[in-house]
């Protein structure tokens, strides 16, 4: 039920005719500008292409006998913990410029990523189920390398504008995992390059169907904060006053 408390200020006039001007409080969640751009998905559509194409094609694995030696079996671990590392990288770099979502959009961004990336990768690996070059199972696409392209795709996408050097900062890190993983005889080329164009292809799709959301929320929440609380100063020939209510 609606209180409300009225005061009565008299005060010079300068006008003959009433006046009401009313104040609402001001967003307490702002509503974020983001627009669909049909663009943005090229580059991962062409990665994921190129893998896939890669992967069905006989012959076209030849080429990683190049870039490898058999049978052996390198003991590095620096791509497993960059990985996971790399999906905190835009945080690390909010440490050092200016991004362009807050910390809690862009932690909402990053889980709903890494949450269509995982279902993305695992999945197509059971249903490819390729065997890798150093004779495990599923291999096609690369796990490593789709988690780290999209933790430096995130950062790209919040830095871009404001930070070249930080927006294309992720992308040699994740670049080196690409590249660590075929050293290491764990996966072939083909793999990492649909395993970047997975990683890519989640965050935007992460920024399209989060911030509609998130938007909506805000309309809702600004809405309803509008509604409790009213204030109004009024004019008139007798004096002015201000009007004031607040609905619980």
């Amino acid at each position: 039920m609606p209180l409300a408390h009225a005061e009565t200020v008299e005060l010079p006039l300068s006008s003959a005719t009433d006046s009401v001007s009313l104040y609402t409080p001001t967003e307490k969640m702002p509503v974020v500008d983001y627009r669909f751009k049909p663009t943005r998905f090229i580059l991962p559509a062409a990665l994921i292409t190129a893998g896939a194409i890669g992967t069905a094609v006989d012959g076209w694995n030849d080429f990683h006998l190049f870039t490898r030696k058999d049978s052996i079996h390198y003991n590095i671990k620096v791509d497993d913990y960059l990985e996971w590392g790399m999906l905190g990288w835009v945080f690390v770099c909010d440490l050092m410029g200016k991004e362009k979502h807050n910390f809690v959009d862009q932690l909402f961004i990053v889980a709903l990523a890494e949450g269509l990336n995982a279902g993305f990768v695992q999945g197509l690996k059971r249903v490819v189920d390729t065997t890798r070059p150093d004779g495990a199972r599923y291999s096609f696409p690369s796990g490593h390398t789709a988690n780290a392209f999209l933790g430096a795709h995130v950062a790209f996408k919040e830095f871009k504008d404001s930070s070249p050097v930080l927006a294309y900062s992720g992308y040699a890190i994740a670049a080196f995992v690409a590249g660590t993983r075929v050293y290491k005889n764990r996966h072939w080329i083909a793999d990492v390059v649909a395993g970047a164009g997975f990683g890519i292809l989640s965050v935007e799709l992460s920024y399209l169907i989060y911030f509609p959301i998130r938007n909506a929320i805000a309309r809702s929440v600004n809405a309803k904060a509008s509604d409790r609380l009213v204030v109004a100063p009024m004019l008139n020939q007798q004096g002015g006053g201000l009007y004031f209510s607040f609905r619980f």
